[in-house]
Formats: structure tokens, C-alpha cells, sequence
């Protein structure tokens, strides 16, 4: 059974909140309250439903000593039973510490890695299964930095997707993707591996994250691409160096106030993300054990094509569907991610 002292606590503080919203709480306050409020109310509803079974079995157990309603009573004891487990498990689920950036917009990074110029096109093909994913969702995807190569692949592509729950579903997604393909240069039919890095990271707001301008160099410049696409006449790209870090942004848009903005967003994401790094490793030294872990090193997955099939190597969870995958039917992979870091939660709230 749950900690009654906990629950009641979380109930009171729904109360609070609840009492805030509508005498009129302060406005500077009303969007983190709403936020509070908003995230509290499946747990409240859960703990409702928990404690509403709790009583009806007590109420069916007391009555248990009226013979004439002794067998009414076994019947409803025995329903209750099965329910309140699962009742249960629906509020531990809803205890889960949530993790604060899976409302927000995430920036996607994607890299080609080992594998030359069949690397560059995987990384395209992920470009695309994460637009076609996004759309399919209704998120909305903006491209930051676009970089392609000669042949249709990718050098770079940075970009911004917004939508309900991006974060929450995608960032499992960090990580080296590998491909297993008969590249179309290779006359023997023989299978290369190459892979594509892929980076999720929230999207931070300048309340997450104050820069000084003493810690930024920024340099405006001419786009450039392959073949001459993304090419422009002035000098409207920006380059933006973080000094403490060494980190550097690139933005390439026509607008090079926007694009000022593009790469500011992106960097405080970057650092944004290296901050929570620092915090979770401080917390768990076991997270890289973790399915969220999101180290950029790890190799989370493999798509062989001739076999048509995809392998996430974080949970051992392979699936025969890989034209549909790379078309962006992602969520017969990422549901099983998020289900398997539930579980590893739950198991820590248990302990």
C-alpha cells in the first residue's frame, strides 16, 4: 500500500494550486501554476480512484457479518481485489517523477559518422524519417541548419520540432543509428555498415539559461552548400561561439536577424542539455545503464535493409517493419522505449 502521508500531500497541494486558479493568482506566477496544476490532476484523479476502492472494501468486509449479505459482500471483495492492483499500478505510474523538458520543443541534430558518403545519405534518411514522424503527429518541424553533399546526403541538419510531447517521445532517440545496406557504388552487392549520430535535446528558454555576451563571439558570413544550393550573395549566415565551451553554432537562413535567434536557441539548448547531464550524473551513477541515458557514443540501433529489419539494442526489442519505420511509423519503437524506462522507474520507486 502507498504512503497515506504522501498522498494526502499531493492532494493538498492540488488543492492549493486549484484554490490559486480561481481567486486570481498572481500573473507574473499564473503559467507555472497552471503547469503545476495541470500536471497534478492525473495523479490527484488516480489517488481518487485508489482510495474510493480502499474504502469499498472495507465497507464490503464489514459487511461480511450480515449473513444476508455475506455472499454480495465475497462478490464484491473478490472484483475489488483484481481492481485496486491495477489501481495501484495506475498511480505509482502517475507518481513517476516526470522529467521537466518532455513538454518542451526539442532540437534534433543529425551527423553523418563512419561510412563516407553511404553515411551521409543514411543520416538523410533519418532527416526524413523524423519530418515524416513529425508530420504524422501534426508537429511542426523547422529547419536551422541545413548542410548537404554532393550525392543527396547530409553533412549536417539541425532543426526545431514543436508539438505536443516532442521531447517526451523523442529523446530516446540520441544516439549512433546504424544502417546495413548494399551501398548503390558497390557493384559486388556486398553489405556495408555505416552510421548517423543522432542528438535530441530541449529546446531552453532564456529563464533556463542566462549568457553573457562576454562568453559569445559572433561572426556573420556567406551561406554556402554543395553544388551551389543554400548559396547567398550576403553576408546573412551567423556563426556563434560560446568561449567557455568552445562550442560553436551555425545558422544559414536568409534573414540573418532570425538567423541570430536560430543559432542562440540552439546553443542554449546545447548548454541547457549539458547542465541536465551534469545533474543526472550526479544523481545515478547507474545512468548510462538507463534507456535515457542519451549517450552520443552509445550504438542504439541497427537498420538492415536486406533483412528489412530494425534492432534497438537497448532493450533487445527487434521488428521486421523497416521500409514503415524509415517512413516515419516510429511509434512501434518508441513506445516500447518509453514502457521499458517506465518500468525501470517504477522499480526504483519500489526500492
Amino acid at each position: 500500500m502507498l504512503p497515506h502521508d504522501t498522498l494526502e500531500q499531493i492532494t493538498q497541494r492540488f488543492g492549493f494550486l486549484e484554490a490559486q486558479l480561481s481567486e486570481g493568482a498572481d500573473p507574473a506566477r499564473l503559467a507555472d501554476i497552471a503547469r503545476e496544476y495541470d500536471q497534478l490532476k492525473p495523479v490527484v484523479e488516480a489517488i481518487a480512484a485508489y482510495q474510493v476502492a480502499l474504502a469499498q472494501r472495507v465497507d464490503a468486509e464489514a459487511l461480511l457479518e450480515d449473513p444476508e449479505m455475506r455472499a454480495l459482500a465475497r462478490d464484491e471483495m473478490a472484483q475489488l481485489d483484481e481492481t485496486i492492483p491495477a489501481l495501484e499500478a495506475r498511480l505509482k505510474l502517475a507518481l513517476i517523477p516526470r522529467d521537466t523538458a518532455d513538454d518542451r520543443p526539442a532540437i534534433v541534430e543529425i551527423r553523418p559518422g563512419t561510412g563516407g558518403e553511404e553515411a551521409s545519405l543514411f543520416a538523410a534518411d533519418l532527416l526524413r524519417m523524423y519530418q515524416r514522424y513529425a508530420d504524422a503527429r501534426g508537429w511542426r518541424c523547422e529547419m536551422i541548419s541545413l548542410t548537404d553533399t554532393e550525392v543527396g546526403g547530409l553533412r549536417e541538419a539541425v532543426m526545431r520540432i514543436q508539438g505536443d510531447g516532442v521531447f517526451a517521445r523523442l529523446k530516446f532517440e540520441s544516439g549512433v543509428h546504424r544502417v546495413q545496406r548494399v551501398p548503390v557504388t558497390e557493384s559486388s552487392g556486398r553489405v556495408h555498415t555505416s552510421a548517423a549520430t543522432v542528438a535530441v535535446l530541449p529546446e531552453a528558454a532564456e529563464v533556463d539559461l542566462q549568457i553573457p555576451d562576454s562568453d559569445l563571439r559572433i561572426d556573420t558570413m556567406r551561406a554556402s552548400g554543395a553544388g551551389g544550393q543554400h548559396v547567398n550573395t550576403t553576408d546573412s549566415a551567423v556563426r556563434i561561439t560560446h568561449i567557455p565551451t568552445g562550442m560553436i553554432v551555425v545558422s544559414a537562413e536568409k534573414s540573418q536577424h532570425r538567423n541570430r535567434v536560430l543559432a542562440m536557441d540552439v546553443l542554449r539548448a546545447r548548454l541547457f542539455d549539458l547542465e541536465r547531464r551534469k545533474q543526472d550524473d550526479a544523481r545515478a551513477a547507474d545512468r548510462r545503464a538507463q534507456v535515457g541515458s542519451g549517450d552520443r557514443s552509445e550504438r542504439i540501433r541497427t537498420y538492415n535493409v536486406p533483412q528489412g529489419r530494425v534492432t534497438d539494442h537497448r532493450i533487445n526489442l527487434t521488428l521486421y517493419a523497416l521500409a514503415n519505420i524509415l517512413g516515419g511509423d516510429l511509434d512501434p519503437v518508441i513506445d516500447p522505449l518509453i514502457s521499458h524506462d517506465q518500468a525501470q522507474k517504477l522499480a526504483e520507486l519500489d526500492g
